[in-house]
């Protein structure tokens, strides 16, 4: 099958999330990007004892948010009772539907003595029918999620979401989507046909070849054609890369921190619904903020007062933002 073309390459550039932390994220416009939102590298970060940080209570709407750890630990609970841990290779498939407030936190042996930490979150758009669907978790371990080889043997392929040749992945997913770790060691080749529209390939670590161009740590490639073969070819290196995508769902996007709907007024709802309590609380919020302002204190990275100051991710700032500007701005 035909190689499919690289439209563009662009360096991801760093910002702050959540809490405090570093992420590297793309600036691919919506309608390209669709159906992804964004994509989140956290880290790799190495915290000192009581350093880390993550992303206290917030909500979220109208969107999957999906969490893949490499290194480290995650706490998730959320407003529906629902309590996890994310070791190192776990995946998490949240659909926030209708609403969900919830909290990622670093677990608590990363925190009290700290260690490394680095994943990724990857946002869905979920399509205008399906935005108030019920809130569904889809957790997997490392070892219940499926691996291939390359025929080579060279380079493994975890599948998150979607099919690899004849490996096919435990997630259930919306809309069409694909989701693979692509990694190895040694000089590799991998060639295969996600068989969806729209395909990016994040290089997090080393260097490869995407589809003919040569790309290095931290460049996302946004592929141009709609059918054919992703091909890999890494160098003689430890290398990984995130090959990732959908079908575009061409609808309207209203985008106002952790709310995604298809209207501004579908967006003053949920600000609404969430600050009447709609969406529900997690018992221990303040643990959790007070938690966060120690770990800022201590970092060496980042400072709380700088996130006061408007570092802050959009999330996290919301609990300290007045609602009235969200509410009733025009159109």
């Amino acid at each position: 099958m035909t190689v499919r073309k690289v439209a563009t390459v662009q360096k991801t550039r760093k910002q702050t999330e959540g809490g405090g932390f570093i992420v590297r994220r793309p600036n691919i416009p919506p309608e390209r990007f669709d159906p992804i939102l964004l994509l989140d590298h956290m880290g790799p970060a190495t915290y000192g004892p009581k350093e880390a940080v993550g992303a206290p209570d917030h909500p979220h709407r109208g969107q999957e948010t999906i969490t893949y750890i490499l290194k480290g630990q995650m706490q998730h609970l959320d407003s529906h009772g629902h309590a996890g841990t994310l070791n190192p290779g776990d995946v998490q498939w949240m659909t926030a539907g209708a609403g969900v407030v919830h909290s990622e936190m670093p677990g608590d042996e990363i925190f009290e003595k700290g260690g490394k930490v680095e994943g990724f979150q990857m946002w869905v758009n979920l399509p205008k029918e399906k935005k108030m669907t019920k809130p569904r978790y889809q957790e997997l371990k490392s070892t219940e999620i499926p691996s291939s080889k390359s025929d080579d043997g060279q380079i493994t392929v975890k599948v998150l979401a979607g099919k690899f040749k004849d490996t096919t992945a435990h997630i259930d997913t919306v809309t069409p989507i694909v989701y693979y770790d692509v990694f190895g060691e040694k000089s590799g080749k991998v060639s295969f046909d996600p068989a969806v529209k729209r395909l990016f390939v994040y290089i997090y670590r080393g260097r490869s070849q995407v589809c003919g161009r040569d790309m290095e740590e931290g460049e996302i490639a946004v592929l141009e054609s709609e059918e054919g073969d992703v091909e890999v070819i890494s160098a003689n290196e430890e290398f990984g890369c995130l090959v990732f995508g959908g079908d575009p769902l061409n609808q309207p996007v209203a985008w106002v921190g952790p709310f995604v709907m298809t209207t501004q007024e579908e967006i003053r709802q949920a600000m609404i619904d969430y600050q009447t309590g709609i969406l529900g609380s997690i018992p221990g919020s303040e643990e959790r903020y007070e938690q966060t302002r120690i770990a800022n204190q201590n970092g060496p990275s980042t400072s709380f007062a700088a996130n006061k100051a408007g570092c802050m991710g959009p999330t996290l700032r919301m609990k300290q933002t007045v609602v009235h500007d969200f509410l009733y701005r025009s159109d």
